[in-house]
């Protein structure tokens, strides 16, 4: 039996429906994520199923949700109160016992700092222990007290002093007090650092909670969900397996959908070309054409375009002198607390930097140490010449919320100057994916991902040949994150990265800038994968025997000496890895297309995460065998 059930959903905002009769089914132990473009209604869509939050309503539809199941909900933006302390927020969820649990709280902190009335508060105490014994809410209680110590929050912290990363633990910590049956998350990974997505990651694994979550962090899409949905048009069509699986669908689904496209528009074509010669005569035939041209017309009206693709394009000015910044030995604290200790770096004209660290760790100063805006401690620094910066702020601080779109793009003018073309604001926004009605709507209107996309496009409007971009990658969609990737390393300027996101980092960045820890900073080669190899293989040797690497080195060169050559045993497993890979292939081609296959997820539900399952287990078979295979083979070939 399902545990949420969607049916016939419809939901519009203006003339767009953004659910269009859409169905769904989230069954026990799935972990399916939700993606689709920005703005078509996927947090609305996951707020509608949030049974119990008050929030979100469809127009038309039913949402069904299991009776005595417990749904936890992560929205992108929780509305916290900031006076409240984190353990008055994590109990605010756990129904009337939340009151007295905060109560209880409140005396005991009062009576541990001898505060108030003694004896008025052991009585108020003693009230307080028998109406919660009463109602069973210790155990609430203790799981919120652990919850709490998971996420390494401090209980007596007021929730208007947390930084963004530590509301987002916040809310997680809210949500699995109550040890829910479901969680249902938007953009969980928001605000994270590394490290805690790393170990948000596992954490959802290992915990085997049903999950029904919107990200675009690819990294965690692959790691994390089982199954795939996608919003598009008001439909949702789902896809088992990966996001690498759903990539390779996705993309037949598309070229197959063009080809349909064209054969009706060619059809539609022909028949306005026939009847505006003129029908000839009342016969059948032509009552019949008449009546299907009509049928076409309403087709094609009624049909759904795609989204276009957004328009990306840098203005990159005057270049900036072959010298960005040097620093030589810098050292910055802000009290007793060490941020940059003894840092030294050349940055020169092109280079692609990310930074890496936990959030506090002072990643913000670092940078405005490296372009002038702080002053060091100690140590020297010099900039370049001709710098032209342009920031990109993760907090959207930026934006006014009752700006309209078209004055946060260009105030007081109608255009735009573009890589020295003069453009039409409204043209300009187009290129951003904004319909020209929404020039004049407020910023306030917008979803997440449509002001990033806005202030993007106000980044772009403006010359800069040093770009800093401070976690550009939060709420935007998959298809503008691969864009905004592709315009990056095709910029001739300087890029300054900060993000969490690490396939984006892998992507784009040249060279790595990480914390190691008392405000010690260095400088890797490569992207995020390239560190944490990097980390991990320097954690590892730290751990052999000092004359271990001699022996690695030994070995090394009597494998070279004998020229890589294969023993009996592994010819034979060369021989049969063919056969082997072939009959995974086959398998998987045919539980695939049993996936695909909507009537199994409603007549047997079991079956239908078995083989989900089992295709889990043939993607990581499969890649084990490919990886032995070129292994073998490049062995072979070397002792040829």
């Amino acid at each position: 039996m399902p545990h949420l059930k969607l049916s016939s959903a419809c939901l519009a905002y203006g003339h767009v429906p953004l659910l269009d009769h859409a169905d769904f089914l989230l069954d026990p132990g799935e972990r399916v994520a939700l993606i689709g473009r920005n703005g078509t209604g996927k947090s609305s869509l996951l707020a509608a199923l949030a049974a119990g939050t008050g929030r979100g309503r469809l127009d038309d539809g039913e949402v069904w949700v299991q009776p005595g199941i417990r749904v936890g909900y992560v929205p992108q933006e929780p509305p916290f109160d900031p006076r409240s302390t984190v353990f008055e927020t994590v109990i605010s969820g756990m129904g009337e016992a939340s009151a007295l649990l905060a109560e209880y709280h409140a005396v005991s902190h009062q009576m541990a700092e001898g505060e108030g009335d003694h004896e008025a508060l052991m009585k108020r105490m003693e009230e307080l222990q028998h109406a919660l014994e009463s109602c069973g809410a210790w155990s609430y209680e203790a799981a919120a007290e652990r919850v709490i110590d998971r996420f390494g929050l401090d209980p007596e912290a007021s929730v208007g002093t947390l930084s963004g990363g530590q509301k987002k633990r916040l809310a997680l910590a809210q949500a699995l007090a109550v040890a829910p049956d479901v969680l249902l998350l938007d953009e969980p990974t928001n605000h994270l650092d590394i490290a805690a997505i790393e170990w948000l990651e596992k954490m959802l694994i290992e915990s085997g909670v049903t999950l029904f979550f919107i990200t675009h962090d690819r990294r965690f899409l692959d790691r994390v969900c089982t199954r795939i949905v996608e919003l598009d048009r008001g439909l949702l069509a789902s896809f088992p397996g990966s996001f690498s699986q759903y990539q390779q669908r996705k993309e037949q689904m598309l070229h197959d959908e063009s080809l349909a496209n064209a054969r009706f528009d060619k059809l539609l074509k022909e028949e306005e070309v026939w009847i505006r010669k003129g029908v000839e005569a009342r016969r059948t035939r032509a009552v019949f054409r008449v009546q299907r041209l009509d049928q076409l017309r309403a087709e094609r009206a009624a049909r759904r375009e795609r989204l276009g693709k957004v328009s990306l394009q840098i203005d990159s000015g005057d270049k900036s002198g072959k010298l960005v910044a040097e620093l030589e030995h810098v050292n910055k604290a802000f009290g007793e607390r060490v941020l940059v200790r003894d840092f030294s770096a050349r940055i020169q004209r092109g280079d692609k930097i990310g930074l890496i660290g936990p959030n506090g760790i002072g990643k913000t100063t670092l940078l405005r140490l490296i372009l002038g805006e702080l002053k060091a401690d100690s140590g020297v620094v010099r900039q370049g010449t001709k710098l032209e910066i342009a920031y990109f702020d993760q907090f959207r601080t930026q934006l006014d919320p009752e700006a309209t779109l078209s004055d946060v793009i260009s105030p007081g003018s109608d255009y735009v100057q573009i890589g020295g073309a003069r453009k039409h604001v409204i043209g300009y926004l187009e290129d951003f994916l904004f319909a020209p009605e929404r020039a004049r709507s407020p910023v306030r209107s917008l979803s997440g991902g449509e002001r990033n996309r806005l202030l993007l496009a106000r980044l772009f409007a403006r010359p800069a040949n040093v770009l800093v971009l401070d976690e550009p990658t939060n709420d935007l969609d998959i298809e503008t994150l691969e864009l905004l990737e592709q315009l990056l390393l095709e910029f001739d300027g300087t890029l300054f990265l900060v993000s969490h996101d690490r396939a984006f980092l892998d992507n784009v960045v040249t060279q790595t800038i990480a914390a190691e820890g008392d405000g010690v900073w260095r400088e890797y080669a490569g992207g995020y994968t390239d560190w944490a190899d990097y980390q991990a293989r320097r954690k590892e040797e730290g751990s052999k025997p000092k004359d271990e690497p001699k022996q690695v080195v030994k070995a090394a060169e009597v494998s070279k000496a004998k020229g890589g050559k294969l023993s009996w045993k592994d010819q034979r497993e060369l021989e049969a890895l063919p056969g082997k890979i072939a009959a995974l292939e086959g398998e998987q081609g045919a539980l695939t297309q049993r996936l695909e296959d909507p009537a199994l997820y409603q007549n047997d539900p079991a079956a239908a995460q078995d083989s989900a399952n089992r295709l889990a287990e043939i993607d990581e078979e499969l890649m084990r065998l490919l990886e032995r295979w070129e292994d073998l083979e490049s062995r072979n070939g070397n002792s040829a």
